[in-house]
């Protein structure tokens, strides 16, 4: 049974933050987003995580997906000190100098939450929910925790199984929060608040809340495909190769950002973002790369690769409906902007989760790369099919709550 405990009004000044999740939901990346914006705003706080004294406490050992089995006895012991001595210095550290401390573990079920109520009587504790069942997200996830130094040892295929083994046994013991005295439930693609029981008095849960909800992004840089055939015929949509140009701005983008640190690059499943992005990504061995659909340009339907001349000829309807309402209208069985802006965002939304506080380069097209504009600018809805997105340029965007800047930088 949950403990409720009335604080006195000294006491609402720190706090324990506890995490709750299965794995590969985002929880560590969570809260070292919300331990340093809380950092900027001033406040002490400092992440305690279970996993970090398990691999110091048992190494190796640990990795095996029967360590967490509810019905080994041993390993449920051993989790259970190892969740104690968690508790104990996060409590030292924050009544010597703290103000936040941030309990970084699964905490999957009511019972480890009570216990962690029962232990941490003297400040508020407030248990932050990640919740993320995008399929491709929690693949791409799972597959990056196979990396960790924990699985030197193990083929990508076994390290995936065993994971996969783990996150089973949590699964099978998982309980979302609800009955504590505390709490807060986060979409973490999203970005999204989805319930709460909230901590009010505490001077820090507004800050929280904030950091929570916001774009995050430490670093995307935003480039549009290179020059392509269709480019220079004037036609819409298709799947057409860079011209020479094109591969030159491809080339001298790649130039550009040389030194520039590039952990993540996403592309369109189209060839000329591939190309666009192939000059970038020699060398970096150590770059992820991924494919969207949801960034692909928008589809004309029956339009697809028409010429802007053609379609005024033959198709003058087409013309006027576009030039009447451009951000609503949809071509004939294809799309609008309207309608592109949430699979644009869904895209974006998983990229960002992805790549976390690194750098991020998005090779996107120019429908797409405006709606993602929009998002950042709050720009009205009939001005989006307006921005300008130039082959030779690409957008520098970092913002936080802090700070907010748009850059477009010729290259």
């Amino acid at each position: 049974m949950s403990v409720q405990t009335t604080f006195h009004r000294s006491h609402m000044h720190k706090l324990y933050l506890v995490m709750v999740g299965l794995p590969a939901r985002g929880k560590s990346r969570l809260a070292r987003r919300i331990c340093g914006g809380l950092a900027a705003d001033g406040f002490r706080s400092a992440i305690f995580n279970n996993g970090d004294v398990r691999r110091e406490l048992l190494g190796a050992e640990s990795t095996l997906p029967e360590f967490y089995s509810p019905n080994n006895a041993e390993g449920r012991r051993i989790r259970e000190e190892i969740c104690r001595q968690n508790l104990i210095r996060a409590r030292e550290w924050l009544n010597r100098e703290g103000d936040v401390a941030i309990l970084d573990a699964t905490n999957v079920s009511r019972a480890r939450r009570a216990f962690i109520e029962r232990t941490l009587t003297d400040h508020p504790v407030l248990f932050l929910e990640c919740v993320n069942e995008d399929p491709v997200l929690l693949n791409a996830c799972i597959r990056n925790k196979t990396k960790l130094p924990e699985y030197a040892g193990y083929t990508e295929d076994e390290a995936l199984a065993s994971f996969v083994g783990r996150i089973g046994y949590y699964e099978a013991i998982y309980e979302p929060v609800g009955k504590e005295q505390y709490w807060l439930c986060v979409d973490t693609m999203s970005s999204r608040i989805l319930a709460e029981q909230p901590c009010e008095g505490s001077p820090y849960y507004p800050a929280i809340r904030e950091i929570v909800v916001s774009w995050w992004v430490q670093s995307l840089y935003l480039a549009r495909h290179g020059q392509t055939e269709y480019n220079v015929q004037g036609r819409i949509g298709g799947d057409p190769p860079l011209t020479a140009k094109g591969r030159m701005q491809a080339e001298a983008l790649a130039l550009h950002l040389r030194d520039q640190k590039l952990d993540w690059v996403f592309t369109s499943t189209r060839m000329r973002s591939h190309e666009t992005a192939a000059p970038l990504l020699r060398g970096r061995h150590e770059t992820r790369v991924m494919a969207f659909k949801e960034f692909d340009e928008i589809w004309a339907g029956d339009c697809e690769g028409m010429c802007y001349s053609e379609i005024r000829e033959t198709m003058p309807e087409v013309t006027a409906g576009r030039n009447a309402d451009k951000y609503h209208y949809a071509y004939p069985h294809g799309e609008s902007y309207a309608m592109l802006r949430e699979r644009v965002r869904r895209g974006l939304q998983r990229a960002l989760f992805l790549a976390g506080e690194l750098p991020v380069m998005l090779v996107g097209h120019q429908a797409i790369n405006r709606v993602i504009l929009s998002l950042f600018l709050r720009q009205r809805e009939e001005d989006i099919p307006y921005i300008n997105v130039p082959q030779n340029q690409y957008y520098h965007i970092s913002l936080t709550p802090r700070r907010k800047l748009i850059e477009r930088i010729s290259y």
